[in-house]
Order: structure tokens, then C-alpha cells, then sequence
């Protein structure tokens, strides 16, 4: 009734109904594949400790995660005889090298050994730990756009770095970058009718950590051997305050292989699914499986050169107006209760090595 109510025709009204009853609902099949290793971590030639990450996939789900490789005896060794176990921190699933331990040289090649828990063993070829070049300079632009008629303006400030590449044939780099902040809460909540974050303070000086952890930024010297390596962009940082903005810059030395495996991780995580891209494969990565030579292995053991830089970003002479965040009441700013600072991947509590206020 409601149906011939809306349309008017007991016709549609039939018709509609034929169709819903010939609507079988879609129950995709679930995917399974055999549980891999995944393996992330490199060893360099500055100052330890160096952290190796193991997991293992998981079924394709909504629900699905990675779950940790943990309890496995984890070994970096060079071809001068040297070598360190590394030990499991908690919760599992990541080894790291004693801080006085191992120390990456150029020139030697690493391995990975790994023995699980279930007694599978993988082993990676041998990584040659290349030189180099240091960063000679770091600086920064300003970029300012105005606003139109269907878009606001936009200012940043663009990241660049100057080096120079050796006269040898087949240096191949990637730059990565990190931003600290200081914390100004360790637990922040939102309260919607204020728009505002109550917050909690940190017992300690605290610093959150930006990585863009998509960006792969990588470059061969095929086209510039033995030249300058110049206005190389490194990052775009955003206009949110008019603070001075902290960035540590690394330059990272690649073996040729390294370069390929994330060149190739490049390309798959830049695929849009458009009709020309390329259809997605395994990317190789340099760790087999000795116990089964037919079980796919992920991620890759590397040995890199390092050369760092920091930089401060006068952020005061931005035009217009800093994007802002709610701004965070602490309501016990000097005294407890205050929450210990978090040491993992988005905060620490180590002081940057170059902070100086």
C-alpha cells in the first residue's frame, strides 16, 4: 500500500518487487594466505643501538593485523668475524643492539640471521655498507598562495639540502625527515561543547614525534656523477603556529639493491588504481627462508650510510593567519597527577640531539 501510496502504479509496485526478490545479497569469500615473516631495520655506521622488527601477516580481514614475531634469537654479523644477538624488548616482536654493541663500518658486509621461536631460520644476503657524502647544507623558502575565490590561502616553508656526490659511479640515496615538538599534554581529550582539549601533563619534558612515513624520497647519481647534489627537496612544513619548527634531516647511503626494494615500494604505494598503473606484486626484498625456500619473505636487512642535519624553521614572518588546533587546558600544570612520557614511534622522551630551548 505504502509502495502505490509513493508511485502510484501497482505496476512499478510489482516490478520493484520482482527485482528485490531476484537480489541475491554478495557474500565475498574470505582470503587466506600462508603467515610470512615481515622483517623492517637496517644497520649504520652511526652509533647504536639498531632495532630489527618482526611480525608476521595475518588473514586479509577488516579485522586482520600483524601480529609479532616474538621470541626468535636475532643475530647481525659482518664479514670480519664480528657479531651481536640482539635483545627482545618488550612487548616482543622487536630486538635491538646493545647502545656500546655492533657498530656499522663502510665498506663491510652485514647479515641478518634469524632463528624463530618454531625453530624456522631466514638469513639475508650480504648487505655492503656503503659511504656517505655529508650534508653540506640545509636551508629553507618560503611559499605563499594567495586565497581565490574557491580556495584559502596556503603558506609553508619548503626544506632543501645541498651535498656532494663522489666521483664513483653507483651511489644511490634516500633522504628521510622527523619532527619534534614539545608535548604539552601526555593525554589530551576533547570536550566538543568547548571546542577545547583538557589535558594532563607529562612528569617530564616530552616531545611528539611527525614522520611521513608514505614519503620515500630517493635519487641515483646517474644523471650528476661526481656533481653537486642540489636543492634537493626534503619536506614541506605546514603552517601551524608561528613557533620555530624542528626538522632532523637524514641522508641515507644505499647498496643498489636497497635502492631497487624501495624504488619499487615507491611505485605501489604511489599506484592511484587508475587504468594505467602498474598491477601490484611482491616487492623483493633480500631475506629467504632456509628452512622453506618457497615461503615469501617481506621487508628488508639493510646497511646504510648516514650523514644528519637538523634545522630550525622561523615560522614568525608567515603570512595570514596559522592554522591552529583547539587549544589544551592542563588543569594540573605544575603538580600531580601527571602521566609518564611514552617511548615509541610518536613520542619520547629523550631530548633531540640538536634542541637547544
Amino acid at each position: 500500500m505504502d509502495c502505490f501510496k509513493r508511485t502510484g502504479s501497482w505496476g512499478i509496485c510489482l516490478l520493484m518487487l520482482a527485482m528485490y526478490a531476484c537480489v541475491t545479497p554478495y557474500q565475498p569469500d574470505t582470503i587466506s594466505i600462508d603467515s610470512s615473516l615481515i622483517i623492517e631495520g637496517q644497520i649504520t655506521d652511526q652509533p647504536g643501538p639498531y632495532t630489527i622488527k618482526l611480525s608476521r601477516t595475518a588473514d586479509y580481514s577488516f579485522k586482520s593485523l600483524n601480529l609479532l614475531e616474538a621470541g626468535a634469537t636475532v643475530v647481525i654479523s659482518d664479514n670480519q668475524g664480528n657479531q651481536e644477538t640482539l635483545k627482545e624488548q618488550s612487548p616482543g616482536g622487536t630486538y635491538q643492539t646493545s647502545a656500546t654493541g655492533l657498530r656499522g663500518v663502510p665498506g663491510r658486509s652485514y647479515t641478518l640471521t634469524i632463528q624463530t621461536k618454531s625453530g624456522k631460520r631466514y638469513v639475508s644476503t650480504p648487505e655492503v655498507l656503503p659511504a656517505v657524502p655529508p650534508i653540506q647544507k640545509l636551508y629553507y623558502e618560503s611559499n605563499y598562495t594567495p586565497a581565490t575565490a574557491t580556495a584559502d590561502a596556503v603558506q609553508t616553508w619548503s626544506v632543501f639540502l645541498d651535498s656532494k656526490d663522489p666521483d664513483t659511479l653507483g651511489n644511490y640515496y634516500k633522504w628521510n625527515w622527523t619532527h619534534y615538538e614539545m608535548a604539552i599534554a601526555c593525554q589530551k581529550t576533547f570536550v566538543p561543547a568547548r571546542s577545547i582539549y583538557t589535558g594532563i601533563t607529562c612528569c617530564s619534558d616530552c616531545w611528539d614525534i611527525t614522520r611521513c612515513y608514505t614519503c620515500i624520497n630517493l635519487n641515483s647519481d646517474a644523471n650528476i656523477n661526481g656533481k653537486a647534489i642540489s636543492r634537493q627537496f626534503i619536506a614541506d612544513v605546514p603552517f601551524t603556529s608561528f613557533s620555530r619548527y624542528y626538522i632532523e634531516v637524514e641522508q641515507q647511503a644505499l647498496s643498489r639493491s636497497a635502492y631497487q626494494f624501495w624504488k619499487s615500494v615507491r611505485q605501489l604505494t604511489n599506484n592511484t588504481g587508475g587504468l594505467f598503473d602498474a598491477a601490484p606484486s611482491t616487492v623483493q626484498g633480500n631475506v629467504k627462508s632456509v628452512s622453506n625456500p618457497d615461503e615469501l619473505v617481506y621487508g628488508y636487512f639493510g646497511a646504510t650510510g648516514l650523514s644528519a642535519g637538523y634545522l630550525y624553521v622561523d615560522r614568525s614572518t608567515g603570512q595570514g593567519a596559522p592554522k591552529l588546533d583547539f587549544p589544551t587546558e592542563t588543569p594540573y600544570p605544575t603538580t600531580p597527577p601527571c602521566i609518564a612520557c611514552a617511548n615509541n614511534l610518536y613520542r619520547t622522551p629523550v631530548k633531540p640531539r640538536w634542541w637547544t630551548y
